[in-house]
């Protein structure tokens, strides 16, 4: 990996053939040595690549759909309800997408113009012909328990042959909000080139289910890597919340130690407002965010956390974003806005070697 002081200027290497990830990584790798102390160099990183988020007026799903209409949607069959973040409620169908904030108890800066970006999208990935949606377990397991019904994968593809990501949104284990920090940051991803799969799991049974169903997630991807087009080598786990003690334990631990048959740990654990404290005996490379105004995650407990695994000697990168409070996922709007990026750029800096020569990915 290329180093430089705090004083020289490093030569970017040329970018205009390559996908959006790895044009990413490049970059990421010159200029890694400041990524952890610096965290506006993301905006440098992946200048010309960002684009606002916006609801289009042409889309299927608008402010005033309501969730009725979503869950009857035509195209949406099969796993319509598994987009909304309660797996056991009786929604009030006529309440439209614009007031979706009230499902969402445990987050903030929740917009609905970023809400529906990600839903559309689904849906013009589900026109194109993309299989969106993925049940991670087989019909005769979820007959015999139904609550497995509640988890599956959503597909959000990037440059074929690229590494995944795989994401848990939170919702303190009790509902799983995947239209605020799981679709959004998939979207954002898929763009740079990533493939990216949000991961819809078991509430109400506590951490170790949950986590055991992104668990299960890692093995279904990896038996499907081939004809879902991604890499199997340098995926890397995200998770907000809730989710992100799930990201954390598969980091520490591995997915095997959750019950799934792959035992290959990820690159990188991307992880935001948690108070997650459990580490294991080696630590991926972790990226670490928290609002300084969190009361539920407050930044000292993450801060906590950040130094044991630099005492580890792993790669971190901790940022602390001003003015915001707990669960403000993508950050659209508010201070944090560009993270997900900057997070990207640094998994991007630690893909393993193997990957960064492989020519099926720069093409």
């Amino acid at each position: 990996m290329m180093t430089t002081s705090p004083t020289e200027s490093p030569e970017i290497p040329r970018t205009d053939a390559m996908p959006a990830w790895r044009r990413l990584a490049a970059v990421a790798l010159c200029l890694s040595t400041g990524l952890g102390d610096a965290p506006a160099r993301a905006d440098t990183l992946t200048e010309g690549l960002a684009a606002p988020i916006e609801a289009r007026e042409s889309a299927s799903l608008r402010y005033d759909t309501t969730v009725g209409d979503l869950l009857r949607h035509s195209e949406l069959q099969g796993f319509a309800r598994r987009l909304l973040p309660w797996a056991e409620r009786d929604y009030r169908e006529e309440m439209p997408l614009r007031d979706i904030a009230q499902l969402l108890p445990y987050h903030s800066a929740v917009r609905p113009d970023v809400v529906l970006a990600g839903l559309n999208r689904l849906l013009d990935l589900q026109r194109a012909g993309v299989p969106v949606f993925h049940e991670i377990y087989t019909g005769a397991e979820r007959r015999g328990t139904p609550s497995l019904s509640e988890a599956g994968l959503f597909f959000f593809p990037g440059r074929p042959g690229a590494p995944f990501a795989l994401i848990a949104p939170g919702g303190g284990f009790s509902y799983v909000g995947s239209v605020h920090e799981g679709f959004p940051y998939a979207m954002e991803l898929s763009r740079l080139g990533f493939n990216a799969f949000v991961v819809t799991y078991r509430t109400g049974q506590g951490g170790r289910t949950a986590t055991a169903d992104m668990a299960r997630a890692v093995d279904y991807v990896m038996e499907h890597a081939e004809t879902l087009g991604v890499a199997r080598e340098g995926y890397s786990v995200w998770g907000s919340s809730a989710g992100a003690r799930m990201a954390a334990f598969i980091g520490s631990h591995g997915p095997d130690a959750f019950g799934a048959q792959s035992p290959q740990h990820p690159a990188a654990v991307i992880m935001a407002y948690t108070s997650h404290a459990d580490l294991g005996p080696q630590e991926p490379p972790t990226y670490a965010i928290v609002g300084a105004q969190d009361g539920i995650a407050p930044a000292a407990n993450m801060r906590a956390r950040v130094e044991a695994l630099r005492t580890l000697g792993g790669a971190v990168t901790f940022r602390v974003v001003p003015g915001v409070g707990h669960g403000f996922g993508d950050g659209t709007g508010t201070a944090a806005q560009g993270w997900v990026a900057e997070a990207a750029a640094f998994w991007a800096a630690h893909l393993p070697a193997e990957l960064g020569s492989n020519e099926r990915t720069l093409k």
